[in-house]
Formats: C-alpha cells, sequence, structure tokens
C-alpha cells in the first residue's frame, strides 16, 4: 500500500511544475483531487487485496466520476452519477478547453474547460504512474510520465522553470524510487542464522538491514538533484535559451518554402524574459534610432493577427538587386536616406527574417535573402541571422500633414486585403471606433485621433501580465479593463483603424534600443508590436498607441508626424529628430538626436543619470562560476575556522580553580575515530571547565584533520605519552601535551581542578608539532578540506536523509478481524 500513496504524492509534486501557464489556482485543486481518486482506489485496492488488472479501470472509472461531479454535476443524475448529458456537457468544456488553449498564450485564465483539461490529463498521468510503479513494479518507468507533464511548462513557457518546482517535482519521484526500494526489500524475507552446538542445531531468525542501502540511494538521489540545481547556477550561459527568433525559420538547409511564425503569440515572453539579453547592435549615419521591422501581419480572423506566407521572387534577392519600390510609394515623392550597419548577435537562433527599417531600398546580406514584394519583408528559406552583419539603405518619406490629410482612397488591392473585418466583429468595438474619432475628419486625422485615444484620453494602462490576443481578450482590452502590453494596444488600433476604412496592418520587430558607445543596442525587451497605417500616395506609415516611458514600453518613441504640435512634414522615420528647442545651439542630426535622448531620459527617468547596461561577456561568466565554485569549495574550510576561532577565545582565558557541579555537554567532531570530548562525563558531577574543553576538542579535531587516529580506550594521559613517543616530539611540545592532558584529568577526576592557566601557548604548541609530521599536501588539505568538518556534514546530512525515514515507516494495516 506505500507505492500508491508515493506515486500519488510524484505526481502531484510534478504537477506544480505546471503553475506558470495558469493565472490563477483553481486548475491545481481540481488536479489534486483526481490525484487523490486515484491514490485512494490504488490504496484501497491493496487494503482489500483486489487483483491487480481490476485495478487500473476502477481508477478509471472514478476519475470518470469524479470529473462529472466536478464539472458537469448539474447534468448528473444526483449530481455524481453520469448520464449522457454530462457526456455531452463534458465533451463541450473539453472542445471549449482546446481552442482556449489555442487562442491564449501563457498565463492562461482558469476557464473550465481550460481547468478539465488540465485536470483530466493530471488524472490520466497518474493512472500511468500508479500502473507502472504500483501495479507492475516498474517505477523507474513511471518516470516517463511524470517527464512528459514535467515537459509542458518547459516546452510552453519562455522562463525556464522555478528551481522550488523543480526540487518538488525531483524529490517526488526521488521518493517514488525510495517507496518501490522499500517495497522490493521488504520482500527479501528474513536471514536466518544457524548455530550449530554439542548438544542441538538453533536457528536465529534475524531481520535484514537495509538500512545502508537505503542511506546510499538517498544520497545519490539528494546529491544529483543539488548537482542539477547549482551547476546550471554556477556554470556560464554559453547560449541563451530561445530569446529572439519567435521560433521562425527552418534553419540551415534545403527547401523552398520558409515556416510561417505566429509572433505575436510569443511576443510577451520576449519582454518578461528575465534576462535581457542583446539581439543585434546597429550605427546610423544620421545618429537617429529606427524601429527595426520582422513581421508584417495582415490578416485578422476575429481571433488573431497573423501574416500571409511571403513570397520571394529568385530575381529579387538582395545580393542582386535592389529592393522593390515601397507599396503605394508615390516616385516623385521626397525621402530621407540613412545607412545602417546592423550586427545580428551570433547568440541568436533561427531567425529567418532580418530585422529592417521600413521601408528599405537597399540590402547587402551574405546568403540568399529575398524580399516579399507586398510588405518588403526580407527572408530566407536557407540561411538564418546568426552572428550576420549586414547594411541598409533606407528610403522614408516625406510628405506634408497637408498631403496625408488630403490621401485619396486606396486601391481595390489594398482596400481588399488591408480592410478586411470578420462579420462577427462585435458592435460594440464598431461603435468605439465611430466614438473616439470626429466625423468628418479626415483618415490621417482620425489615425491621430485613435493613437491620442490610447495614449492619453482612454485611460489604458500597460501591463505585462494581461494575455491573449484574440476576439474576446480584444474585447475586454477596449472596453472593459483597458489593460495590456504592445499586442493589445497594436491589434486593437490596426482594428479601429480598419472599421473606420484605413488600411492597417500590425508590425513585429523591434524598437530603436538604446544607444551605448556610440551605436543602437537592442535587446530582448525592446520586443514590440505597432500599427502601421496606409495612406494613398505616401504608402504605410507607423503610429505608436503603446505608452513608453518607465509607464510602458520604455524604448518606444511617438513618431513625430503624429504628434499635433508636428512640423508639416511626415517622414516615415521611427524616430525623427524633434525641432530644436528654444536656447538650443546644437544643430545638425547628430545634435538634436543628442537632444532628443536627453529629453526621452528626463521624460522617463525623471533626470536621473543612467549607465547603459553592457550585459556580461562570456569571459566574465566563467570567471564568476569559477569564482563561485571556489568558495563552495571552501566552506569547509571557512567552518573550521570560525569554529576554531570561537575556541581560541574559550582556551585563551586562564583556568580557575573549580568545584563541583552539575555536568555540562561539550563539544567535538562528529565520526572521530575516538570518544569525543562532548562525551567525557564527570563521575562525580565535577563541572566541565568550558576552556579545557574547548583546548581539548581543539586538539582531538587536528588529530582528525592530520590523520591521526584516537584510540577509543585511551585516556588523555596514555594518548599524549603515545603522540610524544611516536612523533617524536620536542621536550616543550611534550611537556605542553602533558599539561592538556593533565588539565583534562584533573577537570574530570579530581577533587578540585585548580587552576591551570591558559592553555593556548601549550596547544599552539601542539599543533606545530603535530602538523611537522604530516606532508605539505596534508596540511594544505586540513586547512582547505578539513576532515573533521566533513565528518560533521556527513553526519548532519545523514541525519536530515534520516528523517525522512519517519515519513518511510507509515504502514497501513487491516484490523484484525474478531473472533479471528
Amino acid at each position: 500500500m506505500r507505492l500508491p500513496i508515493a506515486s500519488g504524492m510524484a505526481t502531484g509534486a510534478v504537477a506544480i511544475a505546471l503553475y506558470p501557464l495558469f493565472q490563477g489556482g483553481d486548475w491545481f485543486w481540481a488536479s489534486l483531487g483526481a490525484v487523490l481518486v486515484v491514490a485512494g482506489i490504488g490504496t484501497a485496492a491493496g487494503y482489500y487485496a483486489l487483483p491487480g488488472w481490476l485495478v487500473t479501470p476502477v481508477q478509471v472509472f472514478a476519475t470518470w466520476i469524479y470529473l462529472t461531479a466536478t464539472f458537469a454535476g448539474d447534468e448528473a443524475w444526483g449530481r455524481v452519477v453520469p448520464t449522457a448529458d454530462s457526456v455531452v456537457e463534458l465533451t463541450r468544456l473539453l472542445t471549449r478547453g482546446f481552442a482556449d488553449i489555442q487562442r491564449f498564450a501563457a498565463p492562461v485564465p482558469d476557464s473550465t474547460g481550460i481547468v478539465l483539461l488540465t485536470c483530466g490529463g493530471v488524472g490520466v498521468i497518474a493512472i500511468a504512474v500508479d500502473l507502472l510503479a504500483a501495479r507492475l513494479h516498474r517505477a523507474a518507468l513511471a518516470g516517463l510520465p511524470l517527464l512528459a507533464l514535467f515537459t509542458v511548462p518547459a516546452a510552453v513557457v519562455a522562463e525556464p522553470i522555478g528551481w522550488p518546482a523543480f526540487i518538488v517535482g525531483a524529490a517526488g519521484y526521488l521518493g517514488l524510487l525510495v517507496a518501490d526500494g522499500r517495497e522490493r526489500v521488504t520482500h527479501w524475507g528474513r536471514a536466518v542464522l544457524v548455530r550449530r552446538t554439542s548438544a542441538a542445531t538453533t536457528a536465529r531468525p534475524a531481520s535484514s538491514d537495509a538500512g545502508p542501502l537505503r542511506l546510499s540511494g538517498k544520497r545519490i538521489g539528494f546529491t544529483a538533484v543539488a548537482l542539477a540545481i547549482l551547476l546550471p547556477a554556477l556554470l556560464p550561459t554559453l547560449e541563451p535559451s530561445p530569446l529572439f527568433a519567435f521560433g521562425v525559420g527552418n534553419g540551415r538547409g534545403g527547401g523552398n518554402s520558409v515556416s510561417i511564425p505566429n509572433p505575436i503569440v510569443n511576443l510577451r515572453g520576449q519582454l518578461s524574459l528575465p534576462e535581457n539579453s542583446t539581439v543585434l547592435t546597429y550605427r546610423v549615419s544620421d545618429g537617429d534610432s529606427r524601429y527595426l521591422r520582422m513581421y508584417s501581419l495582415d490578416v485578422f480572423d476575429g481571433e488573431q493577427w497573423t501574416m500571409s506566407e511571403p513570397k520571394g521572387r529568385p530575381e529579387d534577392r538582395t545580393s542582386e538587386a535592389a529592393m522593390p519600390p515601397p507599396p503605394g510609394q508615390n516616385p516623385s515623392l521626397s525621402v530621407t536616406s540613412a545607412t545602417l550597419d546592423v550586427a545580428v548577435s551570433d547568440q541568436v537562433r533561427r531567425l529567418s527574417f532580418l530585422p529592417l527599417p521600413y521601408p528599405a531600398a537597399r540590402v547587402t546580406a551574405a546568403g540568399d535573402w529575398r524580399p516579399d514584394r507586398d510588405t518588403l519583408m526580407v527572408f530566407s528559406t536557407r540561411d538564418t541571422a546568426e552572428g550576420l552583419s549586414y547594411r541598409v539603405i533606407t528610403a522614408e518619406p516625406r510628405s506634408t500633414a497637408e498631403r496625408l490629410r488630403a490621401a485619396g482612397p486606396p486601391s481595390a488591392a489594398i482596400g481588399e486585403r488591408y480592410l478586411a473585418l470578420p462579420e462577427n466583429l462585435p458592435g460594440e468595438i464598431r461603435q468605439l471606433a465611430t466614438r473616439v474619432t470626429e466625423r468628418g475628419a479626415s483618415p490621417y486625422e482620425q489615425a491621430i485621433q485613435l493613437q491620442k485615444f490610447f495614449t492619453e484620453d482612454g485611460g489604458f494602462t500597460y501591463d505585462l501580465s494581461t494575455q491573449g490576443h484574440d476576439g474576446p481578450a480584444l474585447t475586454d482590452f477596449l472596453i472593459r479593463n483597458r489593460t495590456g502590453y504592445c499586442e493589445q494596444f497594436a491589434a486593437s488600433m490596426a482594428v479601429l483603424a480598419r472599421v473606420l476604412g484605413i488600411p492597417s496592418r500590425v508590425a513585429i520587430g523591434y524598437t530603436g534600443g538604446g544607444r551605448v558607445a556610440g551605436a543602437w543596442q537592442v535587446r530582448t525587451h525592446d520586443s514590440h508590436a505597432w500599427p502601421e497605417l496606409y495612406f494613398e500616395g505616401t504608402g504605410w506609415l507607423r503610429f505608436e498607441p503603446t505608452p513608453a516611458g518607465g509607464a510602458g514600453q520604455g524604448s518606444a518613441t511617438v513618431p513625430e508626424y503624429t504628434r499635433p504640435q508636428a512640423a508639416p512634414t511626415a517622414s516615415a522615420a521611427p524616430s525623427a529628430a524633434p525641432s530644436a528647442e528654444a536656447g538650443d545651439s546644437t544643430t545638425g542630426p547628430g545634435g538634436t538626436a543628442a537632444n532628443r535622448r536627453d529629453r526621452m531620459l528626463e521624460r522617463d527617468l525623471g533626470g536621473l543619470p543612467i549607465a547603459p547596461e553592457e550585459g556580461v561577456p562570456t569571459a566574465a561568466k566563467i570567471g564568476i562560476g569559477v569564482a563561485v565554485a571556489l568558495l563552495v569549495m571552501l566552506i569547509p574550510g571557512l567552518i573550521r575556522w570560525q569554529l576554531r576561532l570561537r575556541r581560541r577565545r574559550a582556551y585563551s582565558r586562564p583556568v580557575p580553580a573549580s568545584g563541583p557541579v552539575p555536568a555540562s555537554g561539550g563539544e567535538g567532531p562528529v565520526g572521530t575515530p575516538g570518544p569525543r570530548p562532548a562525551g567525557i562525563a564527570s563521575p562525580d558531577g565535577r563541572r566541565r571547565e568550558p576552556a579545557v574543553v574547548a583546548a581539548w576538542a581543539e586538539l582531538d579535531d587536528a588529530l582528525c584533520d592530520y590523520g591521526m587516529a584516537r584510540e577509543p580506550s585511551e585516556s588523555p594521559r596514555s594518548l599524549a605519552r603515545r603522540l610524544a613517543k611516536q612523533y617524536a616530539f620536542d621536550p616543550e611540545a611534550t611537556a605542553a601535551l602533558a599539561r592538556i592532558a593533565a588539565a583534562v584529568e584533573r577537570m574530570l577526576y579530581a577533587r578540585s581542578g585548580g587552576e591551570v592557566g591558559t592553555l593556548r601557548e601549550d596547544l599552539s604548541r601542539v599543533r606545530r608539532a603535530l602538523a611537522a609530521t604530516v606532508t605539505r599536501g596534508r596540511r594544505i588539505r586540513a586547512v582547505l578540506l578539513p576532515p573533521s568538518t566533513l565528518l560533521r556534514m556527513r553526519a548532519m546530512g545523514g541525519r536530515v536523509l534520516d528523517g525522512f525515514d519517519l515519513l518511510e515507516n507509515i504502514r497501513l494495516r487491516r484490523p484484525a478481524r474478531k473472533g479471528a
């Protein structure tokens, strides 16, 4: 009956690792109920000796009853017994749960369908673990379903699983293995010792002692868990988790297609990663930063934004031709040109789309990179951007506000593709679009009013904890809580723009980043989404509805052409330089960029001085890891040094005459060869002087550290004589050792201890004499890895592990029948 309980505990412990997937805790309590049902059936089966083949079907049926009572009780007979209606209800909830997990990004809300799906999955895992461990007696194989449960959050959530959850899960599996081992040992039976005598032959049964075997297993298990936690913390990270690429691309290799990513799903994971790693750096000829776009999402189906499959023609390779002309941009429109030299980090993985400013006129990059003519996304089916350096020449449109206000209707092709909305779009969203904009205003003016609604008038709040980009989440964001991050802001403004007849799409990429040593550095926390709106004759322009600064996406910037006080020029440059303020004597592109950055820092950080985050180089990480490892190795030596200092303070004081008082405890190393000072007890209750006890304990530890055994039967005087003779002490060391031994014996046996004086000089002389008899390596080990301290740590670990035996020794016994 031990194994079903251990199986349930292991499943519950591993299920804790699912916590990053959910916003609430309803899933855990429901799943815990399913685990208890399975474990309870398994325990009862052992209690009443049910056939093993019958247990698993009973567990499946009991789990069905539990799910029915919990999630479809209103449709069940007596809220427990399944009916046809309850089966239909469970099926409906499961279908909705599957749909919800496709629509929401982790952590997902505790909807009934998702909780049912999770609870049922954990129940199935619990049944599988019980079958393998308790029925088939293959506890090691039970780790496979537990591993499957454990890898779910690792595969879904970008952040690593917390070490407390890992420890709990590993401890649950180790407990299952220990329970299985104890079960097997009990089946060995009892050993029979036969002793033949002249009179008769007697047999004496003796229980087999599995204690050392069990303790060794525990030590191996706990050591493995400790190493799994400590080693990753000590070793440097040579390459990051998939932080940068949103999982796009099909790596290096053949093929004529590129994997279509769903970047908006993973956007929050980029923003909430604990490590703000460098993605790329770039230098720009005019000194201004640029938003760098990778993906253009043009399809909104009412559930989510996705992008059409890009198409790259062989004749459009960036190595052979310039970029195609920007869609909708009049060739006679004046443009601003700048040159960017971009260097992608060599730690980026699986990035098949190049981060580029929009629009780019020329891209020079090694490899087979091709632009999509409709969106100007540049991608490759064969190459990735890992460690790639490339040059980009921009052609950013400049148009007056009057020209934007007078922009004509979009072409039929643009309207058909970028104005499409689902028929079931909620009417309240359509009403909101018209309510926050002025009737009769131009599309350009309405676009500015929409941006102002998100950034100023609408009462929106930036928060990474908000989830979802589907229809219901969009309605909740726009109408109810108005709390979200760049995903919701960009998607919402693009939808409202289409309602107003303005072609729109959602761009995914990076903001301009921060300036470091003359270059712009883009990090994972600069991942961003923004809407792009189309104006005939000018083309696509970026807008910024997401709050910027400390209360929003820190490196986001509002384009100058969308500000009410903007000059009558419009540019697609993401960070066009503002006009110089009054009293500003700095002119030119470099000066205005510096002034703009100063104002951004003052706005976002209240004028506080900041230092750019440089990150930790790999060499420094290796050095830090080695230093931490050395510090861990020095812990025993530091403990020994601290204990020696504490004892020295005690035996440096003169020893006064002692009278008969009750005995007190002492100290000494656990596991040393001879009796410990803590075990010295005065037969007549005489006082144990702390100074003498400290000196004797220090001598005992010194003998242990230098590898000199002390026989259990040796008295202090006989020990002193043997050491002096065996190691040929000089007369001074011999006399000092004799005085220490005499002080100990007087404390233990004499009527009065007498005044001894300080023992510090005597003990120091004896230590030097002992050290002179051993090798240099032994002396170094005595300082860095003292055996006396290691023995204490080993004994302490043994006592901690033995504490788990209290749980293992719990046995459930059937009550004796009356009259038996």
